[in-house]
């Protein structure tokens, strides 16, 4: 479980990024943050790992403080967390399989993993990573050569790879077409079942929140203004979230279909 005591962002200009969060997501959950660019997405998810940090609050993962973890106790926490960036966020000159092991440099040394000297059940576990998401065939390609749909898929593997009880992944789709789009959700939302992993994915993307969330939790300007199943985010709802001009802007008539 994931919670959020009273949770705020202040950056030094000034901005608040969040204000007084309270949530709790559960284990197993696959929930979407959605709202408009600058509501506290990134802020938001990026806190649960502690790439942001953040300036009142607490943060609670099973129970333990990610708020208060430092040096060896933040490297445990954070191995149970996986991240998805827009930006795929690979090594592009290094094959497939090395940036998947890339996830399993949490349980070595660091010697061990600068020279790349990953054990057999290190492979084993990158090979089934692969497999899940239709790109085994690419092991041994580099990075820079698949389509930005594979290397998403790439991550996705790494964070598999990575034994993550959480994936967080942030925009995962922005830079996709609609039918890589809805092959990278695809893979999370079975994943997310299969696995019983918590997935947390920032979308600016209506159609797609209603389609593969659970739950959905809507920001607007640091604050959550809507907490609850996907089922019950009407277009008031989303009014609500992005304000009136959202029947204007076609963000409610996106669709990977």
């Amino acid at each position: 479980m994931i919670e959020f005591i009273d949770v705020s962002k202040t950056y030094p200009n000034g901005f608040q990024g969040l204000k007084k969060i309270n949530l709790k997501i559960e284990k197993g959950e696959f929930v979407v943050i959605v709202g408009l660019s600058g509501a506290g997405k990134s802020t938001l998810l990026r806190s649960i790992n502690k790439l942001n940090e953040i300036t009142d609050g607490e943060i609670l993962i099973d129970g333990i403080s990610i708020t208060d973890a430092t040096g060896a106790d933040l490297r445990r926490i954070r191995r149970d967390i996986g991240m998805i960036f827009q930006n795929f966020n690979l090594v592009k000159r290094s094959t497939v399989l090395r940036n998947v092991l890339s996830g399993r440099v949490g349980y070595h040394s660091t010697w061990r993993t600068i020279f790349g000297l990953f054990p057999k059940e290190d492979e084993n576990l990158a090979f089934d990573a692969l497999e899940r998401v239709n790109i085994l065939d690419k092991a041994y390609t580099r990075a820079d050569q698949l389509s930005g749909g594979q290397q998403q898929r790439v991550s996705i593997a790494r964070a598999l790879a990575q034994e993550a009880k959480i994936i967080l992944a942030d925009e995962p789709v922005a830079s996709l077409d609609p039918l890589t789009t809805k092959q990278v959700m695809d893979d999370l939302q079975r994943i997310n079942q299969e696995l019983g992993i918590t997935t947390i994915v920032n979308l600016h993307h209506v159609e797609l929140a209603k389609e593969y969330a659970t739950r959905i939790i809507g920001m607007r300007a640091g604050e959550v203004v809507f907490d609850g199943p996907a089922a019950k985010a009407d277009d008031e709802t989303f009014a609500e979230i992005y304000g009136q001009g959202i029947k204007e802007s076609g963000l409610l008539g996106e669709s990977v279909s």
